[in-house]
């Protein structure tokens, strides 16, 4: 996906300004704009705190607690290794570590080339066949640390 130009950005921005009694609403505006880009360019945060009508730590604040937001453009493909209490239970943590070797990036991290950006989560739901990684939109589960070459090689 193509981001829209900079530029759209006033637009979008301005799209999401309260009608009074409406409060401002400072997610509905980040998840906007982190649709049309992709992620949430850290450079908007005070022109949203200016239209919203809040401060920049208040869209800070939302802007950090949500892990799916970002403020850092994506790679082409998204790893993300889950280390909740059932992966690591079954040595998600080497799972983890096989995926940094492989792709040479720590979590939260994107490659040099922007092929791949790794995160970590918490849970995806896959409990009963940890550890799971999910690329892009596809789940894998019961991940063996061997398997993550072979496995991160059917999406280069």
């Amino acid at each position: 996906m193509t981001p829209p130009p900079l530029s759209t950005l006033t637009g979008l921005i301005e799209s999401c300004r309260p009608h009074p009694p409406d409060p401002p609403n400072i997610l509905h505006a980040l998840l906007t704009i982190h649709e049309a880009y992709g992620y949430v360019p850290a450079g908007a945060v005070p022109s949203i705190a200016h239209v919203l009508g809040v401060t920049e730590a208040d869209v800070a604040g939302v802007l950090s607690y949500y892990p799916d937001l970002r403020t850092a453009p994506a790679g082409r493909h998204l790893v993300r290794v889950c280390i909740g209490e059932a992966c690591w239970a079954n040595r998600g943590h080497r799972v983890l570590q096989a995926v940094q070797q492989s792709l040479r990036v720590g979590a939260g991290g994107t490659t040099d080339e922007g092929g791949w950006t790794l995160e970590t989560v918490y849970c995806v739901g896959n409990c009963g066949v940890s550890p799971t990684v999910v690329i892009d939109d596809d789940v894998h589960g019961r991940v063996a640390p061997e398997q993550v070459p072979a496995l991160l090689e059917r999406y280069r």
